[in-house]
């Protein structure tokens, strides 16, 4: 016959359960400060040390001290700055070209003439002004180019008939 289990030992086993439940899982659980906030990696022969609240990093080594960990220079912060400061400026030299020139409307009230505008008119010379000359060369200058090229001429096929009689050995 099956003994009856009274309600006091029931309790008591619960709360037997839940106290060794609970122990591992209040291991489990560290505040931010100790297991959760900070990752580590390897890294010669220390570690990178990542803050995953800030995303600052830092460098740690072992000496004869101690463990001891400096910050890496960011250089996403120095870049930010800089992006804010041209941003700034570039503000700063809109406003200031806006204040130089007037306000004026993309639409004009009088039709455009049917002759273009943009077109730059012809520059006036007067009669005392110089002109640029481009001088041509000479007869005598054309003579001397036209020997020059006569004489290059025969020596490229002088030159090229030694090469076919020295492929054909000494025949043409």
């Amino acid at each position: 016959m099956p003994t009856a289990i009274s309600p006091l030992k029931i309790s008591a086993a619960l709360a037997v359960v839940s106290v060794v439940a609970a122990g591992p899982a209040m291991a489990q659980s560290a505040p931010d400060t100790e297991n959760g906030r900070y990752t580590l990696s390897p890294a010669g022969s220390g570690f990178l040390r990542l803050d995953t609240r800030t995303g600052a990093v830092s460098t740690c080594t072992n000496s004869s001290a101690g463990w001891a960990c400096y910050m890496v220079p960011d250089e996403r912060a120095a870049l930010d700055a800089e992006i804010g400061r041209l941003q700034a400026d570039n503000d700063k030299l809109r406003t200031d070209l806006a204040a130089r020139q007037p306000a004026t409307s993309d639409k004009t009230d009088e039709a455009l003439p049917k002759s273009d505008q943009l077109k730059k008119a012809d520059p006036k010379t007067a009669e005392n002004e110089r002109k640029i000359e481009i001088p041509l060369p000479s007869d005598q200058d054309m003579d001397r180019v036209m020997s020059f090229v006569e004489r290059a001429w025969r020596r490229l096929i002088e030159m090229a008939n030694r090469v076919q009689r020295d492929v054909n050995g000494g025949k043409i």
